[in-house]
């Protein structure tokens, strides 16, 4: 089977449960938004499903087109194709965007292949034009000194360069103004099709206005409680997370 799924997943930090009973399936070739007042747990699903060592998984199970997630260490998750866009990218000072590209993707090459450069800069300089950047960033150290829509931009050039079978984007459009969020909204939609599944994790429904999902769930409290098509962002962006919690007292797995 051709999904990210996530079962019945229980996580906490310390002794603090975070994730709650929380079950969803991400087939590739769909984009599904979870969206979540502060506090409900999405970017600690994001990361558990990264690898981040802080979180403990006390029940339940993640998979990757059937294979046990949790059992590979985070880059081994990442070759076999999961991406994750951080909510807050960290700075990579001395290491230029060319440079920590093309290390990703030979990294990813069978032992004693080397990348082609000519190849690689065409692809490279292919995707920032698609996603409107200056080809002086490739010689700028990772996110130093960037903007906020540049740091997220630099993600969606990392994702559109790696070609993961599924990304995870946590709360990419935080910190955009509307400018920068159209172009990383365009960004991901031209990466949208059959071989790529995307879980958009978000707080607001604005940026649902640019990446129009196929499913959208709402998580509170680390689980997911309503699940529905586009138009439930619009009816909670109306009526709120309180109405969202209201009658939805059992997890339901989603796809």
């Amino acid at each position: 089977m051709n999904e990210l799924r996530v079962e019945n997943l229980h996580v906490a930090i310390g002794d603090q449960q975070i994730v709650r009973g929380l079950s969803l399936a991400v087939p590739r070739g769909e984009v599904h938004a979870v969206m979540g007042p502060n506090g409900s747990g999405k970017s600690t699903l994001a990361k558990v499903m990264a690898g981040h060592p802080d979180y403990h998984v006390t029940k339940g199970k993640i998979t990757m087109d059937s294979e046990d997630l949790l059992a590979l260490e985070p880059d081994d998750r990442a070759r076999k194709g999961l991406f994750l866009a951080f909510q807050y990218p960290s700075e990579v000072p001395g290491v230029t965007i060319a440079n920590f590209l093309r290390a990703a993707l030979q990294s990813r090459l069978p032992e004693g292949e080397e990348m082609e450069a000519t190849e690689y800069y065409a692809k490279l300089y292919e995707k920032m034009e698609l996603l409107g950047m200056d080809r002086s960033f490739t010689s700028r150290a990772v996110n130093e000194g960037f903007s906020g829509g540049e740091k997220k931009r630099t993600e969606i050039l990392q994702l559109a360069m790696l070609e993961p079978k599924y990304a995870v984007l946590d709360e990419t459009d935080s910190g955009l103004d509307i400018d920068a969020l159209k172009t990383v909204a365009h960004g991901v939609n031209s990466l949208r099709g059959s071989k790529i599944g995307i879980l958009l994790i978000t707080h607001y429904q604005r940026i649902l206005n640019y990446i129009v999902p196929d499913h959208v769930h709402v998580m509170v409290q680390g689980r997911i409680v309503r699940s529905g098509g586009k138009e439930l962002a619009l009816e909670l962006e109306e009526r709120g997370y309180d109405w969202a919690r209201a009658g939805a007292d059992e997890p339901v797995l989603t796809r």
